[in-house]
């Protein structure tokens, strides 16, 4: 059985503890890979390793890390559906997302920050006659990036290649849960030429392994993405050392539809923000809510769609809905199937375990679900599910849809569908939201920032951001003699 290794100091090493975690298969539910169990000694190896190759690395040129960042996507698109493969056996989800979204865009990460950081500068400022101020951006040290189990390769690069790019070294805490991509991410880096220690991955758990590295003295800044109950834990724990912080949390999403919308892209577009990746996305859209005049028309249409969904093996070409990532993650998101129906919520469709194959039948599958009759205050309308479950409300004013979107404590992303755009950019304006979609969803620019408000997020990434994040910034100021 393949046993996916720790990447220290430019090498494939086993955890000092010589423990290992088992890997499910989700879509199986079966092991079929076993993970470094790893501790607080493989982090502190980690952190020397980064600390030493830290002086070299900030010293090279801006080109000559961008070339080892071009390398490094060569790489991985030159094994694009071995890697498409594996994230969607390690993860659960359809082959064709993996292939189509996930892998290009990890590789599309370090294309786009080897490109950016080209064109990262300082500014100058002409004081008077004899003084100028300048800024000065410099690298911080050795940093921590974790990253969460539903876009596992995706957003794990969304993290390195900036702080690659910046001239940091750095220490990877993917999830334990779906540890593979970045397994091969590793022998990626090897291939390529990786200077030694630049980069290096530890697989464990959070306890084990995340808490050791945050707090560690010699991380300067953490980057994360995951749970807001995971995201406090880190921000606690490190609240008196001063570290920088970027944190990508929850999202509880609202996919707001007006009656004069293009209604058959809306259509298509609320099905796919409502079930990519099982609903395991925190941009997707968990509450849907529709203007009354097309509220019955919607619903109907939204229903028989979902229901055509093609649920079974994330391997074959064809298949829509893939597995749930574990089984622990399937229990909550039936209890809040579940709780939903104790709420007075109606299963419009799904709302159980599918029943699959035989071959399947171990599997982590939930069919897709769609819920109706819920008051907004209510904890299926609040709390974050995070998988394929969606409720829908009908609305009659703006004032009272922005009530209900803006009621949770999160906010990640939003998407207002109307061809009234004077409407809409006065919704987007309301809107508790870091990201607005009008007439779209996951329609990205890399250069734009990226993060939520509320308890959804902390700090921003992407672009020009993460650069600023993950760098120190100087002002200089020269007084020239007359």
């Amino acid at each position: 059985m393949q046993k996916i290794l720790n990447y220290i100091d430019g090498k494939l090493v086993q955890p000092s503890s010589g423990k290992f975690l088992d890997n499910f298969n989700p879509s199986r539910g079966v092991v079929y890979s076993q993970i470094a169990d790893s501790n607080k000694d493989d982090v502190q190896l980690a952190i020397a390793a980064a600390k030493k190759s830290f002086p070299a690395w900030s010293n090279l040129t801006t080109e000559q890390r961008s070339n080892y960042l071009r390398l490094i996507a060569e790489g991985i698109l030159k094994k694009l559906n071995f890697f498409a493969e594996a994230e969607s056996t390690d993860n659960g989800k359809p082959v064709t997302l993996a292939k189509n979204l996930d892998i290009p865009r990890s590789a599309k990460n370090f294309e786009f920050f080897a490109e950016a950081i080209t064109q990262f500068h300082g500014e100058s400022f002409r004081t008077n006659a004899t003084a100028v101020n300048y800024t000065d951006y410099s690298p911080l040290g050795v940093v921590a990036c974790i990253s969460p189990w539903n876009l596992p390769l995706y957003l794990l690069t969304w993290k390195l290649a900036p702080a690659l790019a910046a001239g940091n070294t750095v220490v990877a805490k993917p999830s334990e849960m779906t540890p593979m991509t970045a397994y091969l991410l590793s022998e990626v880096c090897i291939e390529v030429g990786l200077p030694a220690g630049v980069l290096n991955i530890i697989h464990g758990t959070g306890p084990n392994v995340g808490a050791p590295l945050v707090e560690h003295k010699d991380i300067k800044a953490i980057t994360f993405t995951g749970s807001t109950q995971t995201g406090r834990s880190i921000a606690n724990s490190v609240s008196g050392q001063f570290k920088k912080m970027a944190l990508e949390m929850g999202g509880k999403n609202p996919n707001i539809i007006f009656a004069d919308c293009d209604f058959e892209k809306t259509l298509e577009m609320t099905l796919k923000s409502t079930f990519s990746n099982q609903g395991q996305i925190c941009l997707c859209g968990s509450r849907i809510f529709v203007e009354k005049p097309i509220y019955e028309k919607f619903k109907l249409a939204l229903i028989e769609k979902t229901k055509k969904l093609k649920q079974g093996d994330p391997l074959l070409a064809d298949t829509d809905q893939g597995a749930l990532v574990s089984e622990a993650h399937m229990k909550k998101v039936l209890s809040y199937i579940q709780l939903a129906k104790d709420e007075g919520g109606k299963i419009l469709t799904g709302g159980r375990k599918a029943e699959l194959s035989a071959e399947l039948n171990k599997g982590y599958f939930v069919e897709p679900t769609l819920i109706e009759g819920l008051d907004y205050k209510c904890r299926t309308n609040q709390e974050e599910i995070f998988g394929p479950v969606a409720t829908i409300t009908p609305f009659e004013t703006e004032d009272e849809v922005l009530k209900m979107a803006n009621s949770t404590n999160y906010g990640l992303a939003c998407s207002i569908w109307t061809s009234d755009l004077n409407r809409a950019n006065r919704m987007a304006k309301k809107m508790e939201s870091g990201i607005v979609w009008i007439n779209t969803w996951m329609l990205r620019d890399l250069r734009t920032p990226f993060g939520g408000v509320k308890e959804s997020g902390y700090g921003r990434e992407g672009g020009m951001e993460a650069l600023k994040f993950f760098s120190e910034v100087k002002n200089i100021c020269i007084q020239h003699t007359e």
